[in-house]
C-alpha cells in the first residue's frame, strides 16, 4: 500500500457522511435549476457551451430570468462536478472497502458525461446547427435528464454506505429479510426510472398539457379524444402514474406485511408513502394550473426524490449485516 493510502479504513468516517449528505443537498438545487429551466424553455438562453455568451459570469443573467434559470443549471454542474471529485478523492484516500472506491469512481465518469451531455444538447440545437427538427438535441436533453438520476442514486448509495448503520452492520438490517422486500424493491424502482424517462419525453417534447383535464383525457372520458405523438407520451406518463403507484404498493405492503424489514426500512417505508401521495396531487395540480413552472418544477423534484428514496430502501434491503460475520466464539 502506498503512503497516500495507508489510512485507509473500513471504519465509520463522520466527516465523510456529512460531505455526502452535503453533495445530496447540492444535488437537490442542481434538480430543481434543471426541471425549473426545462419548465420556462430556457434551456437556450445561451447558445453556446461550455461559456455562457463566451463568459462565465454573462452580462445581465442575475437579472433576466431565463438567463438565470440556465447559467444557475450551468454553475450548480459545475459545483457538482468538483464535490465529486472531492469525494471521489476522500475514498480512494480513506476507504477500504473497493466497492465504495469503485462507485466514488463511477460517479465522477457518470458527472463528466452529465457535462458532456448537456453541452450535446446546446450544440446540437437546430438553432446552431440550422436543422428542421429538434429531435437531436431533444435527445440529448432526455439522456441528460435520466442521467442526472443515474447520477442522484450513486450519490444516495455513497451516503447510505457511509452511514455509521450501515458500517456497524446495526438497526436489524440483515440477510433475513425476505427475499420479496428485495425483488419488490428492485421493480419499484426500475418503473420509477422508467416513468421518470416517459416524463422527460414529454417534458422536452412540451407535451405536458397535451391533454389538458385530469382525471378525465377528453369529454366524459379517460381517453383522449384524438392521438397523435404529444398525446401519446402524455397518456403513456398518465398510465406509468398508475403503473408506479401499483408497483410501489405491493413494494410497501411486502415491508409493512414482514416484522424484520418493518424494522429496518417502516420509516422510510411512510417516507415513499408520502412523497407517492404528494407526487400525484402535484401532477394533477401541474393541469389544473396550466403548468405552473413551479409546480411543474416541484412535480419533477419529488419525482426524483421518489426515485431515490425507493431505491435508498432496495439499497439497504441489500445491506449484508456485519453481525453474520461475527463467530459464535466471540
Amino acid at each position: 500500500m502506498s503512503l497516500l493510502t495507508q489510512q485507509r479504513s473500513d471504519g465509520y468516517k463522520p466527516l465523510l457522511f456529512f460531505f455526502c449528505v452535503f453533495a445530496l443537498c447540492w444535488i437537490t438545487a442542481l434538480l430543481f435549476a434543471g426541471g425549473f429551466t426545462t419548465s420556462i424553455k430556457a434551456g437556450m438562453a445561451f447558445l453556446d457551451w461550455p461559456l455562457s455568451n463566451g463568459s462565465v459570469n454573462p452580462e445581465g443573467w442575475l437579472t433576466e430570468s431565463d438567463k438565470m434559470a440556465e447559467h444557475s443549471h450551468r454553475l450548480l454542474g459545475m459545483k457538482i462536478g468538483l464535490l465529486s471529485i472531492g469525494l471521489f478523492l476522500w475514498t480512494y484516500l480513506r476507504e477500504s472497502r473497493a466497492w465504495v472506491r469503485t462507485l466514488a469512481r463511477v460517479l465522477v465518469l457518470i458527472v463528466i458525461l452529465q457535462g458532456v451531455l448537456g453541452g450535446a444538447r446546446v450544440r446540437f440545437d437546430q438553432l446552431n446547427i440550422m436543422s428542421e427538427s429538434n429531435l437531436l438535441a431533444q435527445s440529448f436533453a432526455v439522456i441528460h435528464a435520466c442521467g442526472a438520476m443515474v447520477v442522484l442514486g450513486l450519490l444516495v448509495a455513497l451516503t447510505l454506505a457511509n452511514t455509521r448503520r450501515w458500517v456497524e452492520g446495526s438497526g436489524g438490517l440483515d440477510s433475513a429479510l425476505p427475499a420479496s422486500v428485495k425483488c419488490w424493491g428492485i421493480m419499484a424502482t426500475a418503473t420509477i426510472f422508467v416513468q421518470i424517462l416517459i416524463g422527460a419525453i414529454m417534458r422536452h417534447a412540451d407535451a405536458g398539457l397535451a391533454i389538458a383535464q385530469f382525471p378525465l383525457a377528453s369529454e366524459g372520458s379517460l381517453l383522449p379524444a384524438y392521438w397523435n405523438f404529444d398525446v401519446g407520451i402524455h397518456f403513456a406518463h398518465r398510465v406509468g402514474a398508475l403503473v408506479v403507484t401499483a408497483v410501489l404498493l405491493f413494494f410497501l405492503g411486502k415491508v409493512w406485511g414482514s416484522a424484520v424489514a418493518k424494522r429496518a426500512l417502516g420509516y422510510g417505508a411512510l417516507l415513499v408513502a408520502l412523497a407517492l401521495g404528494l407526487q400525484i396531487y402535484l401532477g394533477a395540480l401541474t393541469i389544473w394550473t396550466v403548468k405552473n413552472p413551479y409546480v411543474a418544477t416541484t412535480h419533477h423534484l419529488i419525482g426524483a426524490f421518489l426515485l431515490a428514496s425507493t431505491w435508498g430502501l432496495t439499497f439497504l434491503a441489500h445491506h449484508p449485516d456485519r453481525a453474520t460475520q461475527v463467530s459464535p466464539s466471540s
